[in-house]
């Protein structure tokens, strides 16, 4: 959801891990290296916001507690000791026309991600139906 990088004091920001697809790639990476990167998108306006810093993940409880993105405390955070603080090059958002809605192509044009996936799979028997009603039971298991 939107604002949901806690400020926690001038040097540290905290990013609670939200209920989703159950991946560990920037907690891995973060455990291995110790650094994070972020990029700050500001819908409407083309420049992004650079934040690098030192990061690691925790699983406080005081600090849990007081992050509640989806209604309930998260199982982990990542803590970010802020190093680097800049305006990203806003080029490649300008060029996308990423906040020109009358610009994209319409959704109607584009498959499904359900579609996608059953072109992808290309498995005897399996049908769209079935696809879709997975995509759903794994949102309402994720996010209920």
């Amino acid at each position: 959801p939107a604002g949901f990088v806690s400020v926690l004091d001038e040097q540290t920001l905290v990013i609670p891990d939200a209920t989703g697809n159950k991946r560990l790639d920037t907690v891995r990476n973060v455990l291995e290296t110790g650094r994070l990167g972020l990029l700050f998108l500001v819908p409407g306006r083309p420049t992004t916001l650079r934040v690098n810093g030192r990061a690691c993940v925790s699983a406080r409880p005081e600090l849990l507690a007081r992050l509640t993105p989806v209604g309930k405390p998260p199982v982990t955070a990542l803590v970010v000791q802020v190093e680097q603080v800049y305006p990203h090059c806003p080029k490649s958002l300008l060029r996308a026309d990423a906040w020109r809605p009358e610009r994209w192509p319409s959704a109607d044009a584009q498959p499904t991600s359900a579609e996608v996936t059953l072109a992808q799979l290309n498995l005897p028997g399996l049908t769209l139906d079935q696809i879709e009603e997975a995509e759903r039971e794994s949102l309402r298991l994720r996010y209920e």
